[in-house]
């Protein structure tokens, strides 16, 4: 309550909460003594409803202030607009770098947009076309060996082991004279069998097809282990019999150009020299039939 008897409203719009210390005293003290009267007091309420900033000179202050912002604000957008209206474009440089970013911001939202990613390129170690199906290699059929047809009056057996005398002589690397010797040879000395020796028991432990009596002879050419020609068992493998053969006759100078008699009689030292010469013409048969 003030002096003059009247209530405060803090709730009015001239209550004390919202009175100013702006007020100056000449105003305040006309106020209270306009106040005092009941028309004055009613013209006091009437004034202050009408023109709130009026009646509060501090907050007019303010009120003015931010107005004139307000309206400077306005003023600088409409000078923007007119200047744009009359012509007025922006800089070279400041519309290239607004069309730059409008190009990247544009760019990074479209869906359709080039991708920057390098492109990829095929391995070398990836097929450009994987196969349905890798095809197996057929395996190669193996040759069916060709069947050697006796001949020369020959049984099968016979001509198995002169068989066995000309493939020992290829693996020696022996001529084609040296083969027909060979085999004109043991159809002198064996008739191309392999013999055991009723005289060494221990060569029938061994495959044979014939026995012989001739002292300590055995095999394809009647080699003697006495003699030094080898054992009983190397003398009874055919291979190893016609290598020990053909290794004798190689030493011999000049063997190829000598006639097929002179040449085998100087590997055997026969009793028999000039038997050897009629089995060349049947050994020449049979070599020609193994060679095919």
């Amino acid at each position: 309550m003030r002096d003059d008897g009247t209530l405060d409203d803090q709730y009015g719009l001239d209550g004390s909460a919202d009175r100013s210390d702006d007020t100056p005293s000449t105003v305040q003290s006309t106020a209270s003594s306009a106040a005092t009267t009941p028309r004055g007091f009613l013209r006091t309420r009437f004034n202050a409803l009408m023109n709130p900033l009026a009646a509060r000179p501090g907050r007019t202050k303010m009120a003015v202030a931010t107005g004139a912002v307000c309206c400077l604000g306005l003023v600088g957008g409409f000078s923007q607009i007119g200047a744009r209206a009359a012509g007025d474009t922006p800089s070279p440089a400041v519309s290239a770098e607004a069309a730059q970013r409008a190009a990247v911001d544009a760019a990074s939202r479209d869906l359709d947009r080039e991708s920057t990613a390098p492109a990829a390129t095929p391995s070398a170690a990836t097929p450009s076309a994987t196969p349905s199906a890798t095809a197996k290699p057929k395996p190669k059929a193996k040759p069916t060996p060709r069947r050697i047809v006796p001949v020369a009056g020959l049984d099968q057996t016979q001509m198995n082991n002169a068989k066995k005398i000309v493939q020992a002589g290829r693996e020696m690397g022996v001529p084609r004279r040296g083969l027909v010797i060979a085999v004109a040879t043991a159809m002198q000395e064996s008739t191309l069998l392999n013999y055991a020796s009723g005289v060494l028991p221990e060569s029938q432990n061994y495959p044979h097809q014939a026995i012989g009596w001739d002292h300590d002879s055995v095999g394809l050419f009647q080699q003697r282990p006495s003699s030094g020609w080898g054992t009983v068992e190397e003398l009874m493998d055919p291979e190893y019999a016609t290598q020990a053969f053909l290794s004798a006759l190689e030493e011999i100078p000049g063997w190829q150009d000598l006639p097929l008699s002179v040449a085998a009689q100087a590997v055997q030292v026969s009793a028999f020299p000039d038997a050897y010469a009629q089995h060349e013409w049947r050994a020449n048969a049979v070599v020609k039939e193994i060679l095919g």
